[in-house]
């Protein structure tokens, strides 16, 4: 399972009155593990960052100004976040920018490109009613360390966005992931060395009276329909 944990900066709130995407990150995760692979780009947006959009993040129009397009770096982020899970905190506003940037550009939606869009901010909404669910508050209750987000940055809240993750869904994969690579285990070695690692257990003569007693109770509770007595008569 390949997910992309996903941020994104602006330079205001709405992409509707125009505003723009300036700072993309993307850090991925496969089978619940980081790989270390990251994608990040700072964007020029060709136009004014509102102020207070840019004390929330930082970054100025200034320190853009010879940064690379959106059109100039999307084809390498459609290729990095291709048939991926995308998990987002407070998915449909990076959803609407990402959207509008793609719409500009004459592509279609970035749903088109990934296999699904994970909300954490709804998730945590979810786990957690009636608390804060910020990515500094969820940091704050799964006791991840976030003392250096002074600002919010685009590659640093994925990575902190891809710790929170983990945490809340620690629990829903664990035996999944357990038949998986127990699979795996046992598909790497020969037939011999697998049946060689079997333990046969016999039943003691007790153990198939008291099997036979529960087979005849379920008969009688069931009108007759007992499978295994059916299947053994059938043999």
């Amino acid at each position: 399972m390949r997910q992309i944990i996903l941020d994104t900066e602006t330079t205001g709130l709405d992409p509707r009155q125009g505003h723009r995407i300036i700072e993309v990150a993307g850090v991925e995760v496969v089978n619940r593990r980081l790989t270390h692979r990251h994608f990040h780009h700072y964007i020029n947006p060709d136009r004014d960052i509102d102020e207070g959009a840019q004390a929330v993040h930082g970054i100025s129009r200034e320190f853009l100004a010879d940064k690379p397009r959106f059109g100039d770096i999307v084809d390498n982020f459609l290729d990095f976040i291709d048939g991926a899970e995308l998990v987002i905190h407070n998915a449909p506003f990076d959803v609407g920018f990402l959207n509008s940037e793609l719409e500009l550009l004459g592509k279609s939606p970035v749903t088109d490109f990934c296999a699904s869009v994970t909300d954490t901010l709804k998730m945590a909404r979810d786990n957690y009613p009636g608390k804060r669910n910020s990515l500094d508050a969820l940091c704050e209750r799964l006791e991840i360390d976030n003392s250096h987000r002074n600002l919010h940055g685009a590659l640093l809240d994925a990575e902190l966005l891809a710790e929170v993750y983990l945490m809340m869904t620690r629990g829903q994969d664990g035996l999944a992931m357990v038949f998986e690579e127990t699979a795996q285990s046992l598909a790497a070695g020969s037939d011999a060395a697998r049946l060689g690692r079997l333990t046969r257990i016999t039943a003691s003569d007790a153990d198939l009276l008291a099997h036979q007693k529960i087979l005849e109770q379920i008969q009688k509770e069931s009108g007759g329909k007992c499978v295994w007595l059916t299947q053994s008569a059938q043999q």
